[in-house]
C-alpha cells in the first residue's frame, strides 16, 4: 500500500477528527445566569477547581434557582464525580423567595429518591439535621445563597449566606447523595442535570 504524502495525511487528519466525539469545552470566562455570575473557576482547600456546569432550576415556568458545579476536573456522571478524590462544590443562589423549610423537605426528598432504601437510611441523621439547618433560616430571598462543599478530610460543609452552618457531615456518603438530588437518576430537573454536567447547549 503506498504511503500518503504530506497533504494527503493531513487532509486525512482533519476527516477524522471531524467525527471524532468533541471534548467538553469549560467557560474562561464567568457564566453568567439570570444576574447570577459563576467564576470559570475558584480556589478551596487550596486547591484548583473549574466550573464543570451551571444552570437553572425550573419549576413549571417559573425559575427559582440557579446553581453551579465545581470540580477539580471535568466529569459527566455522578459516578464520575463520585469517583473524584480532590474537594468540590455546588452553589445554589435563588431567584424568588423561597420557604426554607419547604427546600429542605425538598432536597430530603431528592435524596431519597435518588438512593437504595437501605443506602438512604444509613444517613437518615444527617438528612434530619440537614433539614434543621434550612428550617432554622426561615426564608431564602431572592438573590440569596448557600454552598456545599466537599473537603476531604473533613467531610460535607454546608454555608447558608455566607456562614458555615455548624461541623462537617463526616460521611463521605453524603455528598454524593445530596448531588443526586440534582444529577441522580431522577433529578429535581432533568435540564438542570445536563448543564452542570457540562452537556447543556
Amino acid at each position: 500500500m503506498p504511503s500518503l504524502r504530506w497533504p494527503q495525511a493531513l487532509l486525512l487528519a482533519a476527516a477524522l477528527a471531524s467525527f471524532a466525539p468533541h471534548a467538553q469545552e469549560r467557560p474562561t470566562e464567568p457564566v453568567k445566569l439570570h444576574g447570577v455570575n459563576y467564576a470559570p473557576g475558584l480556589q478551596l482547600q487550596g486547591q484548583a477547581l473549574q466550573l464543570n456546569g451551571a444552570g437553572t432550576r425550573y419549576k413549571a415556568v417559573f425559575k427559582v434557582y440557579t446553581a453551579g458545579l465545581y470540580l477539580e476536573k471535568p466529569a459527566r456522571s455522578l459516578q464520575e464525580i463520585a469517583a473524584l478524590p480532590g474537594p468540590k462544590r455546588i452553589s445554589v443562589t435563588m431567584l424568588r423567595d423561597i420557604d426554607s423549610a419547604e427546600l429542605g423537605k425538598l432536597f430530603s426528598r431528592g435524596m431519597e429518591d435518588n438512593m437504595e432504601r437501605a443506602a438512604f437510611s444509613k444517613l437518615i441523621p444527617g438528612v434530619m439535621r440537614m433539614s434543621e439547618i434550612f428550617t432554622q433560616h426561615k426564608k431564602l430571598l431572592a438573590g440569596e445563597n448557600f454552598m456545599v462543599d466537599w473537603l476531604p478530610g473533613q467531610g460535607t460543609i454546608v454555608t447558608v449566606k455566607g456562614q458555615p452552618q455548624g461541623e462537617a457531615f463526616k460521611e463521605p456518603e453524603f455528598f454524593n447523595a445530596l448531588l443526586g438530588i440534582w444529577l441522580g437518576p431522577r433529578p429535581a430537573d432533568q435540564q438542570l442535570k445536563k448543564a452542570l454536567l457540562g452537556e447543556a447547549g
